[in-house]
């Protein structure tokens, strides 16, 4: 029997919440963080609503506790404070600190910093180029943590703060490391609103999710991180035991660049195989966190892959993106915490701008908020551009 594996942590940060407490609050009173963005300085900033977080880096960095210089990119922020809010919620020792990795999921890497310096580089702020690759961001998200050991960074899209969640479970099953610390993270930047923009994707409105009328979607920023822990690492400290991670898997379709099949494969062979590994039953599955980004090929590929996977018995679903944005590097990690949060209060979140089925696929997403619902296991779905789709299942102890 393969060994178990363990939430025993896990932080936020994003447009609708400082920590894990202000995000549930925000979810339960259906208070989204969609809106003109304040910070990024973008053309865009009437007419592309965003999910930003409405603090400047100082202010970030003062969260964070740390003192920036010019290398200092915001995503590596949002990183820190996340990351710093999962480990005090894990509860670890000195000594339990020892032998722990991080792996850390990010799409934009310190893009912010190199938009705001390029072309005005001199000797003072020349180490913005530092900041610039996407492993930087978790370089410092390390050290803030003091992790000296095992340190990696994914960029798979928008899968990959979920890939960072399957490859920090594959080094504990590996018996590589006892703990690690995974997730991802990424600010906004002009790079990223014009190019969704280019690709005719971002709604200028509130985006809606597998509405017939959907439009795009909207991007946001912030960070998500998890402690996951061997069967033996969390020995003696049972209580602080979040779920377990049962079932993940990546797929791909290999179909087109930004596109996804229209039979939804890689999303079908993700799910499935994430349900296999778990040794569940498709009627184990009380609720899915969809990817939901409300663009046409996404929602519509997505439901199809859903329908095909679940038949006539599709258990509930929603996409919580319409409460964030589009995070990007850090959506699956975002998405994680919001599963657990679900699976841990009895609480089904909904989709929210829903009004009307799409008329390929006429299925309905939750509407309205769920409380004191049987929630055993949750399927949560990452999938990003390139085909790179991912799909992970917590359950409860």
């Amino acid at each position: 029997m393969p060994p178990k594996i363990y939430v025993t942590g896990m932080g936020i940060i994003s447009a609708i919440g400082l920590n894990v407490a202000e995000n549930l609050t925000s979810l339960k009173t259906l208070k989204h963080g969609i809106g003109k963005p304040e910070n990024l300085d973008t053309v865009h900033r009437q007419n592309l609503p965003c999910g930003e977080i409405k603090l400047n880096n100082l202010q970030l960095a003062q969260l964070a506790g740390i003192n920036i210089g010019p290398d200092f990119s915001r995503t590596a922020l949002l990183g820190m404070i996340a990351s710093k809010e999962a480990m005090s919620n894990a509860g670890l020792t000195d000594s339990e600190k020892q032998n722990i990795g991080i792996v850390s999921a990010t799409t934009v890497g310190g893009m912010d910093r190199t938009e705001m310096l390029y072309r005005n580089v001199t000797p003072e702020n020349r180490n913005f180029i530092i900041s610039h690759v996407c492993g930087d961001s978790t370089e410092k998200i390390a050290d803030s943590l003091g992790i000296t050991g095992f340190v990696s960074t994914i960029s798979t899209a928008c899968s990959s703060s979920v890939n960072s969640i399957m490859s920090g479970a594959e080094m504990i099953k590996n018996n590589l490391l006892d703990r690690v610390i995974v997730g991802g993270t990424d600010a906004l930047a002009k790079f990223t609103i014009n190019g969704f923009n280019s690709l005719m994707i971002l709604d200028k409105n509130h985006n809606r999710p597998f509405d017939r009328n959907r439009n795009g979607l909207n991007l946001g920023e912030g960070a998500a991180y998890l402690v996951l822990e061997s069967e033996d690492a969390v020995k003696g400290r049972e209580d602080k035991i979040l779920c377990e991670l049962t079932g993940y898997s990546n797929a791909n379709d290999a179909f087109h660049q930004t596109a996804s099949s229209e039979n939804g494969e890689g999303a079908y062979l993700a799910m499935s195989k994430a349900l296999e590994k778990s040794g569940l039953m498709i009627e184990d599955i009380d609720y899915i966190n969809a990817h939901g980004t409300g663009t046409l090929n996404n929602d519509l590929t997505e439901a199809i892959a859903i329908s095909r996977l679940f038949g006539d018995n599709i258990p509930p679903f929603s996409s919580t993106k319409p409460f964030t944005g589009h995070t990007l590097g850090a959506a699956g990690s975002t998405e994680a915490v919001f599963s657990i949060l679900s699976l841990r209060n009895r609480i089904i979140f909904p989709s929210l701008n829903f009004s009307m089925p799409m008329a390929e696929m006429p299925v309905s997403p939750v509407t309205e908020l769920m409380e004191n619902v049987v929630i055993r296991n949750v399927l949560s779905n990452s999938f990003g551009f390139g085909g790179s789709d991912s799909s992970i299942i917590f359950s409860e102890v």
